[in-house]
């Protein structure tokens, strides 16, 4: 049911969470306590590893442990607050605080499509032209994609965030959210947001779409070059090297692209603070999960550093 229309200017946001039940908030505030303080240990060991693994001194780690940094980044700059919101009697959050929150977390999720697209030219270069990858993909490339990653995601939101933050907000002030997102904050405004969500949607083209093109053609060469192979080995260690990746884009993008590129209807909008918990919170704690267990060198590097610390 919609709120009543109202003529003050709204200075903060009231949450409406995952749930209103108390009993099951709390359950959901040790479950969502866990999967943070998972997701920046594990996040945090795996940029450790890398940085004291002289083997692991490669362009895909490197953009792996941007990946990681990226990651307690992203999920901290939600769960703290969705935490905050399940104990605490006060759901509410300051109108400055949501534009922050909501810039923030939009340049994150942009900067991970970039990023997972990146990578995925980075196993393009490595399986189909390995002669040439380390021309290719010098240090100063990576440090370019990665900064072209960063910092074209940080000014695409702000464009998104300063579109929506300039339309009026006079009430209601209740998220049917968890942390304030775009989607959401939009659905407030009152006044006409077709240019707005046309913008988003454009910029979800750009940002989110297009990487994962760069995605599906990178990997459509890998398994035509794989496919070729005349070595059993060697089509089992390029695969081996993809298929990280490849869980952490189906986990990923799946749901930012069901979220972000799909119309918004009210029977969608609980279900979409579900999709929402998987980008946020259940990926960024996932990532290290599947690098360090499918992911050979990481194992190797990882048991090393148990071993040296025993003795």
């Amino acid at each position: 049911m919609d709120h009543m229309k109202t003529n003050f200017t709204v200075t903060e946001f009231v949450f409406l969470g995952l749930s209103s039940d108390p009993k099951v908030q709390l359950v959901l505030f040790f479950v969502f306590l866990f999967f943070y303080m998972l997701s920046v240990v594990g996040n945090i060991i795996i940029i450790t590893i890398i940085q004291i693994e002289p083997r692991l001194k490669t362009p895909m780690y490197f953009f792996l442990a941007n990946l990681s940094f990226l990651d307690i980044c992203y999920t901290s700059t939600n769960v703290p607050q969705m935490l905050s919101n399940m104990v605490g009697s006060k759901k509410t959050i300051p109108f400055a605080s949501c534009a922050t929150q909501m810039y923030f977390s939009l340049s994150f999720g942009m900067i991970e499509c970039v990023l997972l697209g990146v990578m995925a030219y980075d196993r393009y270069v490595a399986i189909c032209h390995p002669l040439h990858y380390t021309v290719i993909m010098d240090q100063n490339t990576c440090i370019q994609l990665a900064a072209i990653s960063w910092s074209s995601s940080f000014l695409s939101s702000m464009v998104i965030n300063v579109l929506t933050l300039s339309l009026p907000y006079c009430g209601p002030n209740v998220l049917n959210h968890f942390f304030c997102e775009v989607p959401s904050v939009l659905r407030l405004a009152c006044t006409d947001t077709s240019l707005t969500e046309l913008v988003v949607f454009v910029f979800s083209i750009i940002i989110v779409f297009i990487p994962f093109l760069l995605i599906i053609v990178s990997y459509a060469r890998i398994l035509l070059s794989v496919l070729r192979m005349r070595s059993a080995s060697g089509r089992h260690k390029a695969l081996s090297t993809c298929a990280s990746h490849l869980t952490v884009v189906t986990l990923f993008y799946g749901t930012a692209i069901f979220m972000y590129m799909r119309p918004q209807s009210k029977s969608s909008r609980a279900g979409g603070k579900v999709i929402a918990v998987f980008y946020t919170v259940v990926t960024p704690m996932l990532n290290p999960l599947i690098y360090s267990l499918r992911n050979q060198d990481v194992k190797g590097s990882l048991r090393r550093a148990i071993t040296k610390q025993k003795t």
